[in-house]
């Protein structure tokens, strides 16, 4: 059968379908759930959240679904910033807090190693049967212990490089983001402008140049991209912007609806939001901002800047300056439930397969 893998048979799950680990809200105890009593693999976007977090979620899962689900981390950064950069970044920001008014500026909190340690002790604790990383690679002592586990590890590269350096460092399988993909570029070795390859032309130099399976990830909504992409080469898929319209999903409802209105010509990649490129609905934030995107504050310090810009136009109703991540396929986005969703991409593939069998 076609969604029998090498993805299938490691995960313990039916079809070769992953949902992306969104962090910020988005997977919700029951999205992941939903998605792994779909027969697919649902994942936390845990990159956000505190160990006790990750705790509540993971347990909240595990009274919603028997099946395998996974945990998404992101790798710390620490980038270097001075007071003057702060303060001309927080200047920029200024007119939005007043408009908002926000009195209070975000207090500049660096990456703590010891909260993403903390989770990896909570994912071992907790026997998370996956873990999946983003935005560069873990230690190999930190790949050690989750082996001697038997927890699952996965990887996210932008290049042919970075996926040979997830499989040198260990990992047992590899995500290959595609230009295409909505949210946060994942690109660690080199700038990401020289990363920006498309899914269709990323998916079989990976397959061409690794031993383990290549998932791949970037513009995939339906049946046709989930059988395109396995034909490529590809193990399995991850699908990020299909699951953010779920009705299960957390995004917020300004979120939603945007992406269930973009045209495929309205994503933009900015670091305005975030301080790293990230693929999101254009709006005036962005369009306000663009002049500075060379100089604001690398992520997450500019993340923690316009937190509360964020957060404040979400209750406002201000989605003119929130961060609508979206993927480059927005057209294909339905809101409906992720059964709903699982049971047509599956009767899609289908009827292409049985199609194509019928001419032959």
């Amino acid at each position: 059968m076609w969604y029998e893998t090498k993805v299938t048979r490691t995960l313990n799950i039916k079809y070769p379908i992953i949902q992306a680990g969104m962090a910020g809200g988005v997977t919700t105890p029951e999205l992941v759930a939903s998605v792994s009593n779909s027969g697919s693999l649902g994942n936390i976007g845990a990159g956000y959240m505190s160990a006790e977090q990750l705790k509540v979620n993971i347990e909240k899962v595990k009274q919603l679904t028997d099946k395998p689900f996974g945990v998404n981390l992101f790798i710390p950064e620490s980038p270097e910033i001075s007071e003057k950069e702060i303060n001309k970044a927080n200047e920029w920001l200024q007119p939005f807090r007043e408009e908002l008014n926000l009195s209070e500026v975000s207090e500049v909190k660096k990456a703590n190693a010891l909260i993403f340690e903390a989770q990896i002790k909570v994912i071992i604790e907790e026997e998370v049967p996956v873990c999946s990383f983003t935005f560069g690679l873990p230690s190999k002592e930190i790949v050690e212990r989750l082996k001697k586990k038997n927890i699952v590890i996965i990887g996210t590269a932008t290049t042919v490089k970075e996926a040979v350096a997830n499989e040198e460092i260990g990992m047992d399988m590899v995500v290959v983001q595609g230009s295409e993909a909505g949210g946060h570029r994942g690109t660690f070795m080199g700038s990401f402008e020289d990363a920006m390859i498309g899914t269709m032309a990323f998916v079989p130099q990976t397959v061409d140049h690794v031993n383990i399976p290549v998932i791949a990830a970037g513009g995939i909504m339906d049946g046709r991209g989930v059988l395109s992409a396995m034909i490529l080469g590809a193990e399995a898929v991850q699908m990020g912007t299909a699951f953010v319209t779920s009705l299960e999903s957390g995004a917020k409802e300004q979120h939603k609806e945007a992406v269930l209105r973009s045209f495929e010509d309205q994503t933009v990649v900015t670091s305005t939001f975030s301080g790293k490129p990230a693929r999101g609905i254009r709006n005036k934030f962005i369009t306000k901002m663009e002049s500075h995107e060379k100089e604001v504050p690398k992520y997450p310090i500019q993340n923690t800047l316009t937190q509360s810009i964020r957060k404040e136009a979400a209750k406002q109703n201000r989605p003119e300056w929130m961060s609508l991540w979206c993927g480059q396929n927005p057209r294909s986005s339905k809101q409906q439930s992720v059964s709903e969703m699982m049971s047509e991409i599956l009767s899609e593939i289908d009827s292409i397969v049985i199609g194509k069998i019928k001419e032959w």
